[in-house]
């Protein structure tokens, strides 16, 4: 492949049809220090595009694990003045935000929980105001991947780097639709194909879902009566459309905090602070956490569920069918962009107040009152299988089915 010409193609589509830049518009750009031909892609066609100014924000993992091994806790607790007003200042100005994640998943592996725990907790509280914007769509961003060679190494293991990287780049292209002659138009298709879905759940409303499968889910979820399934694309507040996540199959609302019972089991790892989670389970008593366990990672799991209050929370309800591009791969990519988009999710923490009707015009307490849960982190976890079931009760006592052996029945 001439990868120069692919990368131009991949970033026309995240600034496109990702977060549909506007002429005069701050880009911002999170990538890491690996990605960097694909943050200059991104940068040059985002001026070809009109931008203002494109802001790039790199990282590195590197330098960032030897912080974690010889920083005092003090010291991981400071974020900077200049980067959290940079994010948060940036993010009042109405930028679009791209984001690369290609993270190693083993990044911090050793690393004491409470050093991740105090910097990530430090830098989403200094970088809140920059969330709240993201999560309410009063600003525009999309999450997209390249691959790096640890991340590829892991996802290909027994391969060469080489190998790896290419087998990587070849999946990233099918799922995000660049392997078509028209990306952004296969991607309209797309969008129509999940509104459908979307429709449905809409006029259905939904009271309650309940999930089972034979590795031991048996959950009941209550929603918010006046909640909203979105997906697909969405609007940002001055009703603009773009695309979240790109590659995305999923629909999504927001749960009731309280409305949460039962047992679920994971289906996938779960990487969270630079570990690994696997193979857990929750049990959930009026929607909180009241036990877990795991066969890896249950120290950051514990540190995971006690960020705050809301941590012990779900914040989402997502659906995926099990038969979509992700899943058929057969892979685990150990990187929530993707392994979200191949199964049932849920998520810890934060909801979306745009799943709520008027959503993102309430402050804390209405949407604490309409039953949205708070948190300063939002993580997900993935449960679904090939025989998960859910069934869904509406507010007229109707049961209908939703998914039936890890598909769509509808």
């Amino acid at each position: 492949m001439d990868m120069k010409n692919m990368l131009e193609k991949y970033a026309k589509l995240a600034v496109k049809k990702g977060v549909n830049l506007q002429k005069n518009q701050v880009l911002l750009v999170n990538s890491p220090v690996e990605c960097i031909d694909f943050a200059r892609a991104i940068a040059k066609v985002a001026y070809e595009e009109g931008a203002k100014e494109v802001i790039v924000h790199y990282g590195d993992q590197n330098i960032q694990r030897l912080k974690l091994e010889h920083a005092s806790i003090d010291t991981l607790k400071e974020v900077p003045n200049w980067l959290s007003e940079s994010y948060n200042s940036y993010a009042r100005e109405g930028c679009c935000v791209i984001s690369i994640s290609a993270s190693d998943p083993d990044a911090y592996k050793g690393i004491p929980m409470e050093k991740i725990s105090s910097y990530q907790k430090s830098r989403q509280i200094a970088l809140n105001e920059y969330y709240e914007y993201s999560m309410s769509n009063k600003i525009r961003w999309t999450v997209v991947s390249v691959p790096t060679e640890a991340w590829a190494l892991k996802v290909f293991e027994g391969s060469t780097s080489k190998e790896a990287i290419e087998k990587l780049w070849n999946v990233i292209f099918n799922v995000v639709r660049l392997d078509k002659e028209d990306p952004i138009k296969a991607w309209d298709e797309h969008n129509a194909k999940i509104a459908e879905k979307l429709e449905f759940l809409n006029n259905s409303k939904f009271k309650t879902l309940h999930y089972t499968n034979s590795n031991g889910t048996d959950l009941t979820i209550e929603l918010p009566e006046e909640h909203i399934w979105l997906g697909g694309s969405e609007k940002c507040n001055l009703g603009i459309e773009f695309n979240a996540n790109m590659p995305t199959e999923e629909v999504f609302t927001l749960p009731k905090k309280n409305g949460v019972n039962g047992t679920v089991t994971s289906s996938k790892p779960l990487s969270y602070g630079g570990n690994l989670i696997n193979d857990f389970s929750l049990t959930f008593k009026d929607g909180k956490v009241i036990d877990f366990n795991a066969k890896e990672g249950y120290e950051t799991l514990k540190d995971l569920l006690e960020n705050d209050e809301g941590a012990s929370y779900l914040g989402e309800v997502a659906l995926v069918p099990f038969d979509s591009p992700i899943s058929n791969s057969n892979l685990i990519f150990y990187n929530t962009l993707f392994d979200e988009n191949a199964a049932c999710h849920l998520a810890f923490g934060k909801a979306y107040p745009t799943c709520l009707i008027n959503g993102d015009n309430l402050n804390k307490e209405a949407l604490s009152k309409k039953g949205a849960n708070d948190s300063i982190i939002h993580v997900d976890f993935m449960i679904g299988t090939n025989d998960l079931n859910i069934i869904g009760y509406t507010y007229d006592n109707k049961e209908i089915e939703i998914f039936r052996n890890g598909n769509w029945a509808f």
